[in-house]
């Protein structure tokens, strides 16, 4: 169960140093080769950080000059907190625009501000549709597709999580969080969802092939343009807002990495 876990921290270099991190109301946040992102959690304890460490005992003191790939490690953490700041670290080195546009084969330019859902509007249409997490933007599909959205906390018109069982297996299309790399579903979800079309979406989402070999078909997340913009708009306590000052939505298929790798 742990082998993309495993893989992804295999990918981060022994020799690169955290420079600093932040942990957001809603974004986490570590600078290396670049600046990764995932999402904080909501409603945990906020005792958390490497060795036990919290805020009030020095957390940046603890994390900045760390190895990242020994911060990236924590993404296997059950502590929340501890795997989103391993999923960052994670995403610090794969999520570089200089790397994802050598996987996207184009410049990031090309790629509109615009979310996964809008974007694949038409391609899901009339389509049995699940979507893991209730996302801000899904009034988009609505009456577009056989719309199914499993929660955690699940709202008037979503499932409850443990309904993929049953409803993954039917699907044409799943959009699965990346959060759910740090709640350790992931695995059972890509099983489950073997016979639909995967989206991996999320600001948590590496950019990576690997996640191609394990059942992603493609990876919607978020890459970093403007790392000071992006970090003093998520100090702030920004949510949506960080995609006004520097952070771009990046969509990579696994076509689109495939034609690249050609060139």
């Amino acid at each position: 169960m742990w082998e993309i876990y495993d893989e992804l921290i295999a990918v981060v270099p022994p020799d690169l140093r955290v420079r600093e991190c932040l942990v957001g109301m809603h974004w986490t946040l570590v600078r290396s080769k670049a600046v990764g992102m995932a999402l904080t959690p909501f409603g945990a304890s906020r005792n958390y950080g490497p060795k036990g460490a919290s805020v009030a005992s020095g957390i940046g003191e603890q994390i900045a000059g760390m190895p990242v790939r020994e911060l990236a490690q924590f993404v296997k953490s059950w502590d929340p907190y501890e795997a989103s700041l391993g999923l960052a670290a994670i995403n610090s080195v794969l999520n570089s625009p200089e790397q994802v546009e050598k996987m996207f084969g184009r410049p990031l330019s090309t790629q509109g501000q615009v979310s996964a859902f809008v974007h694949y509007s038409e391609m899901v249409r009339g389509k049995k549709v699940a979507v893991i997490g209730r996302f801000p933007d899904l009034n988009t599909l609505t009456g577009v597709c056989r719309l199914t959205v499993l929660e955690r906390n699940p709202g008037p018109d979503d499932l409850p999580d443990p309904a993929c069982e049953y409803v993954l297996p039917d699907q044409d299309y799943v959009f699965i969080t990346a959060t759910t790399l740090t709640n350790k579903t992931m695995p059972r979800l890509l099983e489950l969802s073997r016979n639909a079309t995967v989206f991996l979406v999320g600001p948590s989402t590496p950019f990576t092939p690997i996640l191609f070999r394990h059942g992603v078909d493609t990876l919607a997340g978020t890459v970093v343009l403007n790392p000071d913009a992006v970090w003093r708009s998520a100090a702030e306590g920004a949510a949506r807002a960080v995609f006004d000052h520097g952070a771009q939505m990046v969509k990579v298929s696994r076509r689109d990495y495939d034609e690249g790798s050609k060139d």
